[in-house]
């Protein structure tokens, strides 16, 4: 997986497929996406 700071959104894909389906998410929804991450799998 590669993250990307892309100023107003943070960029998501698959690092070994380049050019394959790439997401984006807000910076305060990816915190708030690593955080559940965090709390439900500790």
């Amino acid at each position: 997986m590669e993250i990307a700071d892309l100023t107003n959104r943070v960029g998501i894909r698959d690092s070994k497929d380049k050019r394959g389906p790439a997401l984006t998410a807000t910076p305060q929804g990816w915190t708030s996406f690593i955080e559940f991450v965090r709390a439900t799998h500790n």
